[in-house]
């Protein structure tokens, strides 16, 4: 097993939304002790939500709301939930605020704030956005691996670490949590009553769930618990709570490059660079290194050292399966694999090293296996091998990799059953998405009569800020009608043309 497949662990969220290749922090700079601002029973004080290598930031109000880790035993150990206010726009917000749910499993909301802001730009002219960080991730108890030294267990990235590897990372990850946390309780069940207590500790009786990715999950999962406290729901990147989680995207994400590959078909500069199409070039790399894996000089894109490693089949598989969740990178796709064709290597390697280093940005990885490892492991079955198809069933038997050594407890079956609701409901997808494609949301709408599903032309994995859907989402969260929204206004998202040469696209 190649370097790559300790990436996939993380892949479902690390690119929640376009451009969340960034990190957040909370500032709570000239804050006092003593609450600021009140909402219900919380007190809140001053903060600031920063991203690093953005130029903007989110000015907030923040706060700690504690809750039982085991709510089976009260008495218990307690754990603090970081909770972010957006404040709405106006001043005089509509009493059912928002609450946004991020990706992974792993990805804390506040640590997408600037992103979210951005999309929810519409929606907070009349209402308060909430940002709650999970339990195991951000500010909630984070499941942090830590050494007796304090500092991040750490894998030795220049290796390809095994199965047995990870498990042993895993089993080290767990024991260091002792005295911190018991990683059976930061699951989805966990997380829907966290987010119960939170609306009940701000006293408000209605809410709207806005999830991405793994986030769509926890927004079904509540709104299917406590229906009557759930106004409306908008799921992005859908997941269907019946999904194993990494056990189908060897087929999401060869039909996702068949889509790339059609669309460079249809235009005529990139059909006239490129005559072997993006597909049948992966295929033909992949197979060349299978036969002999290269090693290649190139410059590190991190360090901008030289160096010399040995590029293998999956860690080209594994770069296609990153640059395909953002049309922006996976534009780069033809001309890299052409390169490597004609015995060019080092862009391949030098993208590879960075897409390598990139993937655990942003998740927690112990909160990532709580939920997996009860939720999606237990219900995975192995399909048959497929021999045309470019990832076979390693890829899910190297997510599931560190299950073995983890604390967990198998969820209900019931946990797993479609959402059947009237919630109001909008779905959105991504046309290109490589792991939760538009057929997802279809199966899913089946459930939700007062449901609509959406899919953004030539968009990836996270639609919340392409086009115009922040204006549709503001006009959705204040009506609930989503089969009364024109969305035609989607009909002007285009495709991001492929790299002719490295000095971009033909115009």
């Amino acid at each position: 097993m190649q370097r790559h497949h300790l990436a996939l662990a993380g892949m479902l969220a690390s690119l929640m939304l376009a451009g969340c290749s960034q990190t957040s922090s909370v500032d709570a700079k000239g804050s006092t002790d003593a609450p600021n601002r009140r909402f219900g029973t919380i007190g809140f004080q001053p903060c600031t939500l920063s991203t690093v290598g953005a130029s903007a930031n989110v000015e907030a109000q923040c706060a700690t709301l504690q809750v039982p880790e085991d709510r089976a035993h009260p008495e218990g150990r307690s754990i603090g939930l970081r909770i972010a206010w957006l404040e709405s726009g106006d001043g005089s917000s509509q009493p059912d605020p928002v609450f946004f749910l991020a990706g992974g499993p792993g990805q804390a909301a506040s640590e997408v704030a600037v992103i979210v802001d951005s999309a929810l730009r519409q929606v907070r002219k009349q209402r308060d956005v909430f940002l709650i960080d999970q339990r195991g991730t951000g500010g909630s108890n984070p499941l942090s691996c830590l050494g007796a030294d304090g500092k991040e267990l750490q894998l030795d990235e220049n290796e390809a670490p095994s199965e047995a590897s990870l498990r042993d990372y895993a089993q080290r990850c767990a024991a260091s949590l002792q005295g911190r946390a018991d990683a059976r309780f930061y699951t989805t069940s966990e997380a829907i009553a966290d987010l119960d207590a939170v609306r009940q500790a701000l006293g408000v009786d209605r809410i709207n769930l806005i999830g991405a990715s793994y986030g769509t999950r926890v927004a079904q999962r509540y709104a299917g618990t406590y229906p009557q406290h759930t106004r409306s729901i908008v799921i992005d990147g859908v997941v269907p709570n019946e999904l194993v989680v990494g056990g189908d995207f060897a087929r999401t994400f060869e039909n996702a490059i068949a889509l790339q590959s059609a669309q460079c078909r249809k235009d005529a500069a990139c059909s006239k660079r490129f005559p072997t199409d993006t597909r049948a070039q992966l295929r033909s790399v992949v197979e060349t290194l299978r036969r002999a894996p290269v090693s290649v000089e190139y410059r590190d894109p991190g360090t901008y050292d030289t160096r010399e490693d040995v590029l293998t089949p999956d860690s080209v598989v594994g770069l296609a399966f990153a640059f395909s969740y953002v049309p922006q990178y996976a534009s780069l796709l033809p001309l890299v694999l052409d390169e490597a064709a004609h015995g060019r290597y080092a862009p391949l390697a030098s993208l590879a090293r960075g897409a390598n280093r990139s993937m655990d940005f942003q998740i927690n990885r112990g909160m990532h296996w709580s939920v997996i490892c009860s939720e999606d492991a237990p219900r995975y079955h192995a399909p048959a091998e497929d021999p045309e198809r470019l990832f076979g069933n390693d890829v899910a038997s190297s997510f599931f990799a560190a299950c073995p050594a983890w604390p967990h407890r198998p969820a209900p079956a019931a946990n797993a059953v479609p959402l059947r609701s009237d919630v109001p409901a909008l779905l959105l997808s991504g046309e290109l998405d490589p792991v939760t494609p538009p057929r997802y949301a279809e199966q899913v709408l089946k459930g939700l009569p007062n449901g609509r599903a959406l899919v953004a032309r030539g968009q990836g994995h996270g639609t919340l800020n392409a086009g115009c859907m922040p204006r549709l989402l503001g006009q959705f969260i204040d009506t609930t009608q989503a089969k009364a929204l024109d969305a035609s206004c989607l009909d002007t998202l285009s495709y991001v043309p492929a790299f002719t040469s490295f000095n971009g696209w033909t115009p």
